[in-house]
């Protein structure tokens, strides 16, 4: 009943949303607190389209939360309508002394909680925001990491060589280093191309947000996905090319997981002696710093690399400070 009465409260849910909140609760001996939860997951699933990556690090750093909170007042019956400012600063001081994260990592979570805090005021669960005077971490400004364009030939001379072997594992790495590089996809859109996303020179690409952008495929690229296909083909991993099938694919037909593209990415770094960070994300930094390194306009790159913001596009203007340096040195008369 206490599940009920609390439930008429949502001035936006209909009377059958109620109904099924109840039995839901009532039949899985599920706590208010974990149905909303379970509420928040499925909204920014479905209705704000977030990545399956970005709904597992929500659920965890909300769920984390409630959990210590749960523990911090000791009661049974606790529910998220409780929480407290006081709560959310002795969970951050919690993550940051005894867990060690980093600032950008608490900040990460913050925003994870302060959506789904939103989402319950919205739902009159809350009337105050416990956020209110939260303020972010500072965090050090860190420049992207990227690999120099005398040591991204060398990787890539590595695969060219590996690329004439016509086995598919040799293949498949090649069009993974190629694809980042190439690209500057992130690595879930790497995994969530399919053949049919491809076609006359173009790939489309479905970034963060379900937003959708296409990119122009090189000529050497296009080249090396056929051999790709050819060699899976060849291999006896599909019998047909079908437009719903994924471009990068496991042993068996299915899916690369995510695990694999990133020790593959990291393995052919590490062949090539390139120091520092090994990542899919190095490469895809390294695509836009050689892009402006070449004097490519900021807001194509902007709009190749899928950023919302220039904002986030300009963090790659300040690797190229040597170049301004050199500029400079050359061209100032009070040199």
């Amino acid at each position: 009943m206490e599940i009920f009465f609390h439930y008429l409260c949502f001035e936006e849910y209909t009377l059958a949303d109620e109904l099924t909140g109840i039995l839901f609760c009532n039949r899985s001996r599920l706590s208010f607190r974990n149905f909303m939860i379970e509420r928040f997951i499925a909204h920014i699933r479905s209705e704000r389209r977030f990545s399956p990556l970005s709904v597992r690090n929500y659920r965890h750093d909300v769920e984390s939360f409630v959990a210590w909170c749960g523990e911090r007042h000791g009661v049974e019956a606790f529910e998220v309508s409780q929480i407290e400012a006081n709560d959310v600063r002795e969970w951050i001081i919690h993550r940051m002394d005894h867990d060690r994260i980093s600032p950008a990592s608490m900040n990460r979570e913050l925003s994870s909680l302060k959506s789904f805090f939103r989402y319950l005021r919205k739902h009159k669960v809350m009337s105050t925001d416990v956020f209110r005077k939260i303020s972010s971490l500072r965090t050090p400004h860190n420049l992207p990491n990227f690999v120099s364009e005398m040591r991204m030939e060398g990787l890539l001379d590595n695969v060219r060589q590996e690329s004439s072997e016509p086995s598919f594992r040799e293949q498949r790495r090649a069009l993974v280093i190629a694809m980042f590089y190439g690209c500057g996809i992130r690595l879930a859109e790497l995994r969530q191309i399919r053949l049919g996303d491809i076609s006359d020179g173009v790939l489309r690409v479905c970034g963060k947000g379900d937003k959708e952008r296409c990119l122009p495929l090189l000529p050497e690229l296009e080249q090396r996905i056929e051999r790709y296909l050819r060699s899976a083909e060849y291999a006896g991993i599909i019998a047909e090319r079908r437009a719903d099938m994924p471009l990068i694919l496991s042993k068996r037909g299915g899916q690369w997981s995510r695990s694999s593209i990133q020790r593959a990415v990291a393995s052919e770094m590490l062949e090539a002696n390139i120091q520092g960070k090994k990542s899919p994300h190095v490469l895809r930094h390294t695509f836009a710093t050689h892009l402006l390194n070449r004097d490519a306009d900021m807001r194509a790159i902007q709009e190749l690399m899928g950023h919302s913001s220039l904002r986030t596009t300009q963090h790659y203007t300040h690797n190229s400070i040597s170049q301004l340096q050199a500029a400079y040195a050359k061209a100032h008369p009070h040199k």
